[in-house]
């Protein structure tokens, strides 16, 4: 059951006459519907309100079956309108009857109002009836017709009822003319009549009702001829009394509820980043003495960057360094400078490791063109920010670029199979792997990743790990949109291990996610 169950539960028990017992000495709720008839006799005599054309007189017969007399006509029985059993102390009556919800309303222009009243708007109020925000008719700076309340009238908005903008006016005002303000008479508890039209029967009674489909009201008549469960003075207050009492545990039973709901959502997703987390510290799987050391795999790596280097085919980083172990300490070299970097090392690593920056595996690291492109009706796709933001490539919505515009780009710019996209800006740290020959370019805030021997699944794992992350979260720049500039990607710390122990990493990792998938 969640929170609004249970609030449900609860008002509707208060409305069947199952939240407090019955008091066998409180006046009966007949004696105060004859009083409240008698009281509005009184008032249209006076000339205080007008005659009801055909006010409604609901008893129970001898046999207990509830019988309705409208105006002058014969008595009728709506046992089959009434819609549950209450208590024989209580008594069933429309809400025309006991209220003015019908009576004509006063009404003002804003602009002839007291600019300090109380001007209150249906934003005003939040879903469930708590009131957010209290301005006055200046504040709001309001305009056109309202309608005047007092303190104590029962406000309801009749727009959207289902959000159940409900509550009672703690001083005068007046208010657009969505919302009705009404009055119950014969000292009827306002606090049980809104706990009433809060109760799952009315909220369903009431959208059954409606009319307007995009903006659903509910009418005069629908609400004047509801069917109110009438408790004796006594018992509406211990009604009242005890959902004041519940109200704080219901609230922090949705509070908890919200909170599973939370954890439930995040959980999937942290246990990921935290088995993440295990595999780049080396405690995903064991280590096995047999595999090469990662050492082999960089002098591979820096081999075919000299090969690369040597036909013409990329460039020499001038920056790229070299990380080494020495006395239990790490040193990075580049060209004649050497320094510790142990401050940057983030955790230990197994010994057949070893710590890299992110260029030293790559062929290069680019951004996209820094010029706005031409744009054409169809062409090669042109990648932005948002068709790539969920992990994988949206083509639908893309703009396109000239094939000559393509044929132009720098080879460091055109992706290929093999490659990573890394956003950098706004939402940074998107990876997303090429797996196919597709043609296509994107603009200056993605980056594009050429790894050098190493496998591109793995290394577009790496880079969703939360070390990455944290590394980019703590060197981005910018205000409105951060920003991962190139320097800081290409020089992010990752740990490059075995090619075995990758593969037994990735065969895990699918394993886990998958399990962690279907819970």
């Amino acid at each position: 059951m969640n929170a609004q169950q249970l609030k449900n539960s609860i008002l509707q028990m208060a409305v069947s006459g199952k939240l407090v017992p019955q008091d066998p000495n409180d006046e009966p709720a007949s004696v105060l519907l004859e009083r409240i008839r008698k009281e509005k006799e009184r008032l249209i005599k006076e000339g205080k309100m007008k005659k009801e054309k055909n006010p409604s007189y609901i008893f129970r017969g001898a046999d207990n079956t509830p019988y309705e007399k409208v105006g002058k006509n014969e008595p009728v029985s709506i046992a089959d309108e009434v819609p549950f059993e209450i208590p024989e102390s209580w008594e069933w009556c429309r809400l025309g009857m006991i209220s003015t919800y019908a009576h004509t309303k006063k009404k003002v222009n804003a602009k002839d109002a007291n600019p300090e009243m109380w001007g209150l708007d249906l934003e005003d109020i939040e879903k469930g009836g708590r009131l957010l925000a209290k301005l006055t008719v200046k504040e709001h700076k309001a305009i056109g017709d309202k309608t005047y309340f007092e303190k104590g009238d029962i406000l309801y908005s009749k727009l959207r009822p289902y959000l159940l903008k409900i509550l009672i006016a703690d001083e005068d005002g007046i208010c657009t003319p969505e919302i009705v303000p009404f009055k119950v008479y014969g000292k009827i508890d306002s606090e049980y009549i809104v706990a009433y039209l809060k109760s799952p029967y009315v909220d369903s009674t009431i959208n059954a009702a409606t009319y307007g489909i995009k903006m659903p009201r509910a009418g005069t008549e629908t609400m004047t001829s509801l069917l109110v469960p009438v408790p004796p003075l006594s018992e509406q207050s211990r009604i009242v009394h005890k959902l004041k009492e519940l109200n704080p545990f219901m609230k922090k039973y949705d509070t908890c509820e919200q909170s599973l709901a939370s954890l439930n959502s995040e959980f999937p997703e942290q246990l990921k980043k935290s088995i993440l987390q295990l595999a780049v510290q080396g405690k995903l799987v064991p280590q096995d003495p047999s595999d090469v050391p990662a050492s082999v795999l960089l002098e591979r790596i820096h081999a075919e960057k000299e090969r690369l280097i040597a036909e013409g085919k990329i460039k020499r980083d001038k920056n790229e360094s070299v990380i080494y172990r020495r006395d239990n300490s790490h040193y990075e070299k580049l060209g004649d400078i050497e320094r510790c970097i142990d401050d940057e090392i983030p955790f230990d690593v197994p010994d057949s490791w070893a710590w890299v920056r992110l260029s030293t595996i790559c062929k290069s690291i680019a951004d996209g063109d820094h010029q706005p492109p031409p744009q054409t009706s169809s062409g090669i796709p042109f990648l932005v920010i948002s068709d790539v933001s969920s992990g994988h490539f949206d083509f639908t919505k893309t703009r396109f670029v000239p094939l000559r515009y393509y044929e132009c780009l720098a080879e460091n710019r055109v992706p290929e199979a093999g490659d990573l996209l890394f956003t950098v800006t706004g939402s940074y740290g998107i990876v997303i792997p090429i797996m196919d020959k597709r043609k296509f370019c994107f603009q200056r805030h993605i980056a594009l990743l050429k790894p050098c021997i190493i496998d591109t699944l793995f290394l577009a794992t790496w880079l969703s790990t939360p070390l990455v992350y944290e590394q980019c979260r703590a060197n981005a720049t910018g205000t409105a949109q951060k920003t991962v500039g190139l320097s800081t990607l290409r020089n992010l710390l990752i740990p490059i291990l075995p090619k075995n122990e990758q593969k037994r990493i990735m065969n895990k990792l699918n394993h886990l996610v998958s399990k962690i998938h279907s819970m």
